[in-house]
């Protein structure tokens, strides 16, 4: 059987990095060749934050747009200089692009993610597939989440049920049980490491709280976590998906104010290393709360036998270790190529595209049918 070579590239809501792997792909597998992690220019993070928060003009939303094609260029480029590839060996580049804003669920549903594929086909002479989400929420579907699909096909051979976490900006769950008539399950059960990064680089200016370290220091706001797990969005039922235009600073403000413990002066937090009266570090560790508390009770309505958890967040070691103490009963583990398989998805998902084949999505994301997502940029 012939292994066709494609490049997946995924830059998720943290806005940490742009992930980039060269696959090996067929009808059976997906392998890992190499892989890169190309740095986000903190410049153009911070126009996409603005952006994300409503103070743009459409001038500015085309520049963005090329920007980023010229940042997946890039980082396209340093894959295929750095393992001395030929670019006529590829046979297309799945681009998911960075997803600026997503509702599925509103009057006019829409799911909206930029980065010019006709950039980076036009730089690097390689076909581009992008515009994945589109033709989900076309049908009905909420677009998202898509590493579900790709989840049971990686992972199909492991026989025993197993739930699958990814960790990114936000989390997702797939279901691969044995009793639930095979039916594929999928969605967002929450914020993953928005809030947490969002958190700490804001009174730190550090990128992300390395190893829960800073939260490790401060204890769990019993109030503010009820707060947080109150809102709708944990009692929804599935499909269901979400993104930075929910889970944001103004989300976590309006949460801090309902979760303060007595009636405190308003400004109260200019006091130093307090928000709300909560002492920072104290918000910090009821964040990670939060997303071990939100993905693990999702995981234990399934009664899967092991949980396997990808995405950057996999790497936060003492986030790792709530959640395994709060579900004692699941083994707990950190999935081969954890980092990569986001971008692992899209290079599986343009195989899937240049073949013409349906991805199996309709059950996770409510969509009226399974289609052939994707268009291809030549």
């Amino acid at each position: 059987m012939v292994k066709e070579r494609y490049i997946g590239i995924m830059s998720g809501t943290s806005l940490d990095g742009v992930d980039v792997v060269l696959c090996e792909i067929d009808s059976t597998s997906c392998k890992l060749i190499s892989s890169l992690e190309y740095p986000m220019p903190l410049e153009l993070k911070s126009d996409i934050l603005t952006m994300i928060h409503g103070n743009i003009t459409l001038e500015e939303v085309g520049q963005i747009d090329h920007r980023l094609g010229v940042l997946f260029t890039q980082a396209v480029g340093a894959l295929l200089i750095r393992e001395y590839i030929d670019a006529s060996s590829i046979t297309a580049i799945g681009s998911h692009g960075q997803t600026l804003w997503h509702e599925p669920s509103g009057e006019y549903p829409f799911s909206m993610q930029l980065g010019d594929a006709n950039i980076i086909t036009a730089k690097t002479g390689i076909s581009v597939v992008a515009d994945f989400r589109r033709k989900d929420v076309a049908l009905g579907g909420q677009g998202a989440p898509f590493a579900p699909a790709f989840h049971e096909f990686i992972f199909s051979n492991i026989n025993t049920s197993i739930s699958v976490v990814n960790i990114g900006g936000m989390a997702n769950i797939t279901v691969l049980a044995k009793n639930i008539n095979d039916k594929l399950i999928g969605y967002d059960t929450g914020c993953g490491n928005v809030l947490l990064d969002m958190w700490i680089n804001k009174h730190t200016n550090e990128a992300y709280d390395k190893d829960g370290a800073w939260a490790k220091s401060g204890e769990v706001d019993y109030r503010l976590l009820d707060a947080m797990m109150a809102d709708d969005y944990f009692s929804l039922d599935y499909p269901k998906s979400t993104g930075r235009e929910k889970f944001n600073e103004a989300w976590l403000d309006e949460m801090l104010r309902r979760g303060r413990a007595v009636s405190l002066p308003d400004d109260i937090s200019i006091q130093k290393g307090t928000h709300e009266g909560i002492p920072l570090q104290d918000v910090q560790r009821t964040l990670v709360e939060l997303t071990a508390l939100s993905i693990s009770n999702e995981v234990l309505k399934f009664n899967t036998d092991v949980a396997l958890l990808c995405g950057g967040g996999a790497k936060n070691s003492f986030l790792v270790e709530r959640i395994k103490a709060l579900m004692p009963n699941v083994e707990v583990a950190i999935a081969q190529n954890a980092d990569e398989i986001e971008a692992m998805t899209f290079a599986w998902l343009a195989y899937k595209c240049v073949h013409e084949e349906v991805v199996n999505l309709k059950d996770v994301t409510g969509a009226s049918e399974n289609a052939v997502l994707g268009c291809v940029y030549l």
